[in-house]
This record gives structure tokens, C-alpha cells and sequence, in this order.
């Protein structure tokens, strides 16, 4: 048994599409769109075959989100190395994006760091196996 897909819903889906494209090299779907059920989406697909799909709704409701909650916390990427994270979370951070940690060892054995995707959304950029 394997994870098929993780979704999200985002107020903004072509900032989000942009945001993993650019950064993670996602290759995004056709944009789909439900207009009966005023729902719109993309499939965002890495390199390794697994997809994240970013959802949205014009009636959907955004209430503040509180870091500790029950529910999706982080999605995490994995870069390859320590250079890559390093990279990487060093161009976001130069491109305005806020780094919430600075790349670091974890105690479960990773070398990572966390950024907040453009609506405030957790992203882990690490190296390593579990």
C-alpha cells in the first residue's frame, strides 16, 4: 500500500503552482476545473512519481491557522543532500520567502530546514532516509 496523492485547498492555486514548480520542479497538470461544484485544482508531480494536489473553491472559508492544530502540519520534500537544502532554502530566503528554520540536523536523522509556501503553509526541505 502506498500514499496515492496528498491535497491541500489554497486560496491562490497559480501562485501555489508557481511556487512548486519553480522551487521543486513539479510539473503541474492541466488545470482542472468543476464549474458545477465550483472547484478548480492541479496535480503537482515529482521527479520520483508522486503528486500533491492544490485545490480550490471560490465559496471556501480561511479561518487564521494555528501552528499546533490536529490536521496537516508540513509536507516534506526531499532535495537529496546537504548541499541542496542548503541551496535551496538560501535562494527562497533570497527571494522573500521566510524561512520559520534554518537547515539543521533533526533528531529522526534528517538534515532540513522549513519555509513557508507563499499562504503560509509549512514546507520541509530535507536530505536523508528514514
Amino acid at each position: 500500500m502506498n500514499i496515492e496523492h496528498v491535497a491541500i485547498y489554497v486560496n491562490n492555486l497559480e501562485v501555489e503552482k508557481n511556487f512548486f514548480v519553480k522551487y521543486f520542479g513539479a510539473k503541474a497538470s492541466e488545470k482542472y476545473t468543476n464549474f458545477r461544484n465550483d472547484f478548480t485544482s492541479y496535480f503537482l508531480v515529482f521527479d520520483n512519481g508522486s503528486r500533491f494536489e492544490i485545490m480550490h473553491r471560490t465559496t471556501m472559508i480561511d479561518p487564521k491557522k494555528a501552528k499546533y492544530r490536529s490536521g496537516y502540519h508540513h509536507v516534506a520534500l526531499n532535495v537529496g543532500d546537504r548541499k541542496a537544502v542548503d541551496d535551496l532554502t538560501r535562494e527562497l530566503e533570497d527571494d522573500g520567502i521566510f524561512v520559520v528554520t534554518a537547515p539543521r540536523e533533526t533528531g529522526d536523522g534528517y538534515y532540513a530546514s522549513i519555509v513557508e509556501d507563499p499562504e503560509g503553509n509549512e514546507i520541509e526541505i530535507l536530505a536523508g532516509s528514514f
